[in-house]
């Protein structure tokens, strides 16, 4: 029963994905804010139908450590819940996002129009020369950034090397880093179609700042209060 739930939703998130997408190519002329306020209703509905078909919902920790202001997110990463999850917890917001992603029709159109910086993570320096310029640009515009340090979707449990932008566009603006630990890929795994019910748990850490850092140190920092939250969320 859980199985066929599950491709019930899978088939809702696809359809629905392309449908958002299309309405809000419609309306590629409405400013930004009404753009991702079309995103935030489609995340909300989709975690709804998530919670109601399979019986997955979710809470967060830590909601009174969200500075004022914009500032950059740095997260696990180990399903796709996380991407989604960011338009309910966070205010308005652009994502680093392989290139890729804005090829797939309807979905790729809808998520251009959210000013997303898109990388193509073969390209070494020049990538995060891009992040940098381009995030420091977004942040200026009040947006938040949001950014998966590992570069990938990974097995949950298991860890990555961060990559540096995010770190070096932290330094680079001056602006704080959001630590996010959430244990998301044990009931959404990475590439995987079941959805287990539960309930997925996030912790926002205490802000960290820049100043004085290097971009290792820094990295070191965020990965340190993000399996300190993962830890937090796997003790019983």
């Amino acid at each position: 029963m859980q199985l066929l739930r599950s491709l019930l939703f899978t088939t809702y998130m696809m359809v629905s994905a392309c449908l958002f997408g299309a309405v809000m190519a419609l309306g590629f002329w409405l400013p930004y804010r009404a753009q991702f306020a079309i995103a935030r209703c489609w995340a909300r509905i989709l975690f709804w139908i998530l919670e109601r078909l399979c019986g997955l919902k979710f809470t967060v920790e830590g909601r009174e450590r969200i500075p004022p202001g914009n500032h950059i997110v740095m997260s696990n990463h180990t399903s796709a819940w996380e991407t989604v999850a960011q338009f309910l917890i966070f205010p308005p917001q652009v994502w680093v996002l392989k290139r890729e992603l804005l090829w797939i029709p309807f979905v790729g159109w809808g998520l251009k129009l959210l000013r997303p910086i898109a990388i193509n993570r073969g390209e070494g320096h020049r990538a995060v020369n891009q992040v940098i310029e381009q995030g420091q640009s977004r942040l200026k515009d009040g947006l938040w950034i949001i950014i998966f340090p590992e570069g990938t979707r990974v097995i949950a449990g298991e860890t990555r090397k961060f990559g540096v932008s995010g770190a070096m566009l932290a330094i680079a603006s001056g602006k704080s880093v959001v630590p996010l630990s959430h244990n998301a890929g044990t009931f959404w795994p990475r590439r995987g179609f079941l959805k287990k019910p539960g309930t997925i748990r996030v912790i926002i850490g205490e802000p960290i700042e820049p100043a004085g850092k290097n971009p290792r140190q820094l990295n070191e920092e965020v990965k340190q209060s993000i399996e300190a939250g993962l830890a937090r969320i796997a003790s019983p």
